[in-house]
């Protein structure tokens, strides 16, 4: 044996017995084990398992006479009691553990693998008053109510209601009455506070509310779904606001506000009140287990009179993100869903919602909506299209002459190079820009829809082609995530759209004779950067710039038929020799002011 071979078997002994001793099991752990064994052979024996035996001989700890002492002491105990209230969009169960909804169902829409959708999840959700009653603090959420009634389903135009109600004595009670309709989303919620301000001091003047939610994962892309998840609010003389969507948040607000959101990407739960609700403080955060989307806290005060009985009202809303559904609500729901700043946003509410509406009522396929969405945008921006063109082949016919000027000038000096082009510009007639503003007017619309497809309601659970959900990404090829840039999936809409991007860029360097110079490269470089970006995005978002790039393409194509840059030449060489029929453009003015007072700033340097 060589000494090589001895110390590779001294190596592998080595390892070996370091694995073993770093691989034993602590004495904890032999412990566990040991009592797993014990609990399994008891059960084979027909006894209970050791743990649930030590939990049957544990002595209850709470003392009933010291809860009883306390305010509404005989509602510290009790055993809790669910009530349904069902109608034709959502399951309500409210809990007598606190009066409060203790979940919320919606019908006809499930989560992304098929379970029912819950807005609000059993032992999720947290509503209740917050107050002192004789000196000793007490939250109403913790309490037990008295459920005054039974299960509830409602149809149509009917409504009905079930009350719960917190006893301090019979002529002192807090009472909740949760009314629901047939066909709402919205479940109404009265609270009558008889007698409570006898037990409270008399310099009361405000109750404090508190609400409390976790909202778990609905959607597919669970970072898209945390990055447009957050509260939203409407103070009551202003505007609708909310908190960050990107990072945990929050934040008291000085104003009155009259509703409080706690928005999902696609679902909202709104608590909104007919009475001011003051001093509000709001936050959100984010949480380490990837089923939680967000954890959602609002507190706010409400005026208390302590000389009378108080009643307060508010209305639930449990519902879609749905542009036409939250609109109906009044009161600026709408706003809930981010149609985009400044023009995008115009164009989106105005524009947009109004032609998207109009096709859907007739019960075509999204995928086609989004095609003849796509082919009415296309008309209308044809002429900026059109012209766009136009003044780039002007400046494609021009290229040998102003390649001529470089040639001649150099580019030793840019300012007299600069001088000579646009002489030739005046004379021939042609804007240098003339080709960029169309394309700049056009880039309201395009961004508009980076908006509004993310944010699109109806996209969600529809299939178009291979496409399952047209509001999340089609993802046909999935791996482990790439070191470094973390995709873990291919989307196909979004390589089409790439391609078809890169072959109208090929084709406007090869028609217009772009020079080989970097942006001509910047050109190809620029989709692939927006590959890596979109790849994520709703599969509907790509299906739209897949089209809008088609058509781009085509559009060109056809447009080249008819431009003939013979003729264009002509009419600029007649430019040229009648130079007083041409206008000066404010830009060629500006242009020529500028060089003036560089050519000035230079001589007096001189």
């Amino acid at each position: 044996m060589d000494r090589s071979t001895l110390i590779g078997l001294v190596l592998i002994f080595g390892i070996i017995a370091g694995s073993f001793y770093l691989m034993k099991p602590s004495e904890q752990e032999l412990k566990q084990e040991q009592q797993l064994q014990d609990s399994l052979k008891r059960v084979k024996e027909g006894l209970a398992p050791v743990a649930d035996s030590l939990k049957a001989n544990v002595p209850n700890q709470v003392d009933s006479a010291a809860l009883m002492s306390k305010p509404f002491g005989a509602a510290r105990l009790g055993q809790e009691q669910v009530i349904t209230l069902e109608n034709e969009k959502i399951i309500a169960k409210v809990s007598s553990k606190g009066g409060q909804v203790k979940s919320v169902q919606l019908k006809n829409e499930t989560n992304f693998d098929g379970q029912p959708l819950m807005i609000l999840n059993e032992n999720y959700n947290k509503f209740g008053f917050v107050f002192k009653a004789n000196g000793e603090n007490v939250n109403t959420s913790e309490l037990n109510f008295a459920a005054q009634g039974s299960n509830v389903s409602v149809t149509g135009e009917s409504a009905e209601s079930v009350s719960f109600r917190l006893n301090y004595s019979d002529t002192q009670y807090l009472e909740y009455t949760y009314s629901i309709k047939g066909d709402d989303y919205t479940l109404g919620l009265d609270v009558n506070a008889v007698g409570i301000q006898n037990l409270m001091d008399v310099k009361t003047r405000s109750i404090a509310l508190n609400w409390e939610s976790t909202l778990l994962q609905k959607e597919l892309n669970g970072k898209s779904e945390r990055e447009k998840s957050t509260v939203f609010f409407k103070e009551t003389a202003g505007g609708v606001d909310h908190l960050s969507e990107s990072s945990d948040d929050s934040e008291k607000i000085a104003e009155k506000v009259s509703w409080i959101a706690f928005k999902q990407h696609f679902f909202s739960a709104v608590l909104s009140s007919n009475q001011p609700l003051n001093n509000a403080e709001l936050a959100v955060s984010s949480d380490s287990d990837p089923h939680i989307v967000k954890h959602y806290k609002a507190t706010a005060d409400l005026e208390f009179s302590a000389q009378k009985d108080n009643q307060y009202s508010f209305n639930y809303f449990f519902g879609p993100n749905k542009y036409k559904v939250l609109k109906a609500q009044g009161d600026d729901f709408q706003q809930i869903i981010n149609m985009g700043w400044g023009p995008m946003g115009w164009i989106n509410k105005f524009i947009t919602v109004p032609i998207f509406d109009f096709l859907d009522g007739f019960a075509l396929s999204y995928g086609i909506i989004i095609l003849i969405l796509t082919i009415v945008l296309k008309g209308v921006l044809f002429p900026l299209t059109y012209k766009s063109y136009k003044s780039m082949a002007k400046m494609r016919v021009l290229k040998p002459q102003l390649d001529e000027i470089k040639e001649k000038v150099g580019e030793d000096n840019p300012m007299l190079l600069q001088q000579e082009q646009m002489k030739l510009y005046k004379q021939a007639g042609v804007n240098p820009l003339g080709g960029c503003l169309p394309l700049v007017l056009q880039m309201p619309f395009t961004l508009a829809f980076f908006f509004f497809f993310p944010n699109l309601f109806e996209l969600r659970g529809e299939s178009f082609l291979w496409i399952h959900d047209l509001s999340t990404y089609d993802a046909p090829i999935s791996f482990a995530p790439l070191p470094l840039i973390g995709i873990n999936h291919i989307s196909l809409m979004c390589v089409l759209m790439t391609l078809t991007t890169l072959l109208t860029t090929w084709y406007n360097n090869a028609t217009s004779g772009a020079a080989n110079n970097q942006m001509k490269y910047l050109g190809y470089i620029m989709p692939l950067i927006f590959f890596f970006v979109l790849n994520n995005f709703p599969a509907g978002l790509n299906y739209y710039y897949f089209l809008a790039a088609v058509f781009t393409f085509l559009t060109q194509v056809i447009i080249r038929q008819f431009v003939d840059d013979e003729k264009i030449l002509a009419k600029i060489e007649s430019n040229k020799k009648n130079p007083k029929v041409q206008k000066k453009s404010s830009f060629q003015q500006k242009m020529e002011d500028m060089m003036r007072q560089q050519q000035a700033a230079q001589q007096k340097k001189k």
